[in-house]
This record gives structure tokens, C-alpha cells and sequence, in this order.
């Protein structure tokens, strides 16, 4: 059966207006049931992707600096991103024989650390890479909370990062309003209705967003689908396909606070992995050119959040004034 449709929707301002669905006090209640979860201290750093043999990969998370690499047999390792001789950036420094050579002095780190160097845990899912960073007060676990994915033998996953100056929280507030979506991304969504939204107390298994929408390819191709949003962890937000074409197919929006930029303001970087997934037996030609694919996922990616990162870095400037 073909997936695609004929678009059939009225002019962007003839739309059905969904600001009276849209109530502050859901949206809310959503959020703080998202932000009262655990998250075991940990927090996405990266693609797995991106942290390649013989280099490491640095990030700033929650303000403190971390340094990835991975030694010889390809296992993740996370510790501090500055030199505990005299201070130097771990970043983008060799890896020779599994440690992280600095290149200052030639400090070698390994990841059994040393005195004034402990290392993080790490975790790699394959899609993604975390690091544990412990708070006080804060139960830790021995991995991150996953929420739903595809098979990975069959799935082709693409990872997309932007930064905005706002909070983790204004990023899931933002996925937790899917009424926005035909009125802000008509390039992207049509005929979005949401379904069901969680009442303002409710059950774990009540706690998603539930939406049939339209996916837009081109002015008047769109692919009907039913699409879920929960939230697994208190800086994660996960989109998955129910119902329709790609089902099992999910989008993790993880909002990874980093530290404040020139002007004082916050800096978050939206990590989002779209784990894409068919049973049709020509999508596993589509994962054989996956290196192709990749950047052109990435790319419709960012040109969402950048119109959601204005409604993101709205939200933080309202509630702070």
C-alpha cells in the first residue's frame, strides 16, 4: 500500500485555531511530571558518531568540562576536559594505546584515572553517547532511562545538534505544546489534531500526548501518521510513529544544559536522534546509503528547531523577567 497522500488542507490562515486546546495548565502539569523523574545523573554528550577513533570529543555539560574518547576495543570513556598537571583542554587531543595524551606535556589518562583526575561514567547506546555526572542528592543508575526504539538491524538513526540560549526545561515545554505544530512548521506538518492530552493528574501510562499528523513532502505530498509523545527522563521528550508508515520510528529530543554564554544567559544544545524504521523491504536500501541520508535528516531537523528554538528562547525570556 502506498503511504503517500494527496495534501488536502485549508490556506495556513483558514487553519482550525488550536490555542483554546492549547491550555497553559496542561502543558505545565506535563512538564513538571517530565522534571520529577530520575534521570540517574546522566546526560547526552554526543552522537555515537561523533566520537571517533583516535581523537577525543569535548563538551561542556551542566558547566563542567568533559572529555570523551574511546580505547582500542572501541569502549567509551568520559573524564574531566582539563589537565590535571596544569589545567590544558582535553579536547580534540590524541589517543594513543587507549589514553587521552595531553598536549601540553604528554600527561597520558587513561581510564582508570589518577589522583585529581577521576573519571565519568559513560554509557553508549549506539545511537547516542551519556556521561553520569553525580549531583548531590540525586540517585544515580548504572545506565540512562531509554524510552522506545526501533530494532538497530533495522533502523537507520541521524543525530542533529543546535544550541540555544534557554533552559532544558523551555526545550521539553516547547515538544509538550504539540498544538504549535501545523501553525509554526506548515513547511513540515499538516492536519495535525491532537487526540489526547494527559489530564492534569494522571498515571504513567496516561502521561503522553497522542497525535494524528500529516508529514509534508513538497506542497501537496504529505504521509499520514499517529504519533506519541512521552517523556522518559526530565530532559528528554520522545516522539514515536503509532500508527501508520515508519511505525516503531521515533524522534529523542534531549536538551543537555552546557553553561552560559558571553551575555550571561544560558546555553542548552538540543541533541536530537531521529532512529528512523520501515518494514518495507526497500528500506534496507535506504540503510545501505545511511551516509547519504544522514545529513539530509539533520538538516530538516535544524530547520524545525530553529523556529522552536524561538519559541524555547521566548519562553526563558517571559518566565526570568
Amino acid at each position: 500500500m502506498n503511504p503517500l497522500r494527496l495534501l488536502s488542507r485549508p490556506a495556513w490562515a483558514e487553519q482550525v485555531p488550536t490555542w483554546a486546546d492549547a491550555k497553559p495548565g496542561i502543558i505545565r502539569a506535563a512538564l513538571a511530571r517530565a522534571q520529577a523523574r530520575p534521570s540517574g545523573g546522566w546526560f547526552v554528550v554526543a552522537a555515537s558518531r561523533e566520537v571517533t577513533p583516535g581523537t577525543t570529543y569535548g563538551r561542556v555539560v551542566n558547566g563542567r568540562e568533559v572529555v570523551l574518547w574511546r580505547d582500542d576495543a572501541g569502549i567509551l570513556h568520559a573524564g574531566p576536559g582539563a589537565c590535571p598537571h596544569l589545567g590544558a583542554p582535553l579536547c580534540d587531543t590524541p589517543v594513543h594505546e587507549g589514553r587521552v595524551v595531553c598536549r601540553w606535556h604528554g600527561l597520558a589518562l587513561g581510564p582508570e584515572g589518577r589522583p585529581g583526575w577521576r573519571t565519568f561514567p559513560a554509557h553508549d547506546d549506539g545511537v547516542l553517547a551519556w556521561v553520569r555526572l553525580e549531583a548531590a542528592g540525586e540517585a544515580v543508575t548504572d545506565a540512562p532511562v531509554l524510552g522506545p526504539r526501533p530494532d538497530p538491524e533495522r533502523s537507520l538513526p541521524a543525530v542533529a545538534t543546535v544550541v540555544g540560549r534557554c533552559e532544558p526545561e523551555d526545550v521539553l515545554a516547547n515538544r509538550l505544546d504539540p498544538w504549535h505544530g501545523a501553525w509554526f512548521h506548515p513547511y513540515s506538518f499538516a492536519n495535525l489534531r491532537v487526540l489526547s492530552a494527559p489530564p492534569m493528574e494522571c498515571t504513567e501510562a496516561e502521561d503522553r500526548f497522542l497525535v494524528e499528523v500529516t508529514f509534508t513532502l513538497g506542497r501537496r505530498i504529505g504521509v499520514p501518521v499517529k504519533a506519541a509523545f512521552t517523556c522518559p527522563d526530565p530532559r528528554t521528550i520522545t516522539m514515536e510513529i503509532v500508527d501508520g508508515e515508519g511505525t516503531g520510528s521515533v524522534v529523542e529530543t534531549h536538551a543537555t544544559p552546557l553553561r552560559p554564554g558571553p551575555d550571561g544567559l544560558p546555553r542548552t544544545a538540543v541533541i536530537e536522534a531521529v532512529v528512523a524504521h520501515s518494514d518495507r523491504p526497500g528500506f534496507e536500501h535506504s540503510r545501505k546509503v545511511a551516509a547519504a541520508l544522514r545529513p539530509m535528516i539533520a538538516v530538516a531537523a535544524k530547520r524545525l528547531w530553529r523556529d522552536d528554538l524561538d519559541y524555547a528562547e521566548r519562553r526563558y525570556a517571559l518566565r526570568t523577567r
